[in-house]
């Protein structure tokens, strides 16, 4: 019996321009609001913390917390 990958979350790793599916599954889950984003809207996830984001304010609040966390910022 096949069993369909929908409403499963896929697992991936983040590369400059892509991703690479490492689990199938038809979306991911914000990193900063835990959203689901299907994969074919996922347009924006950090290289280096490996996290996926439902859009770019997202990403920015990730990587201000990131750097107040390492005292970059206060």
């Amino acid at each position: 019996m096949l069993m369909s990958k929908r409403d499963q979350p896929a697992r991936l790793h983040y590369m400059s321009y892509s991703y690479r599916v490492l689990s199938p599954g038809d979306h991911v889950l914000c990193a900063v609001s835990g959203k689901r984003i299907p994969l074919e809207d996922l347009r924006y996830w950090n290289i280096a913390r490996q996290e996926p984001y439902a859009s770019a304010e997202y990403s920015v609040q990730a990587e201000l917390a990131d750097r107040r966390a390492r005292g970059v910022i206060a």
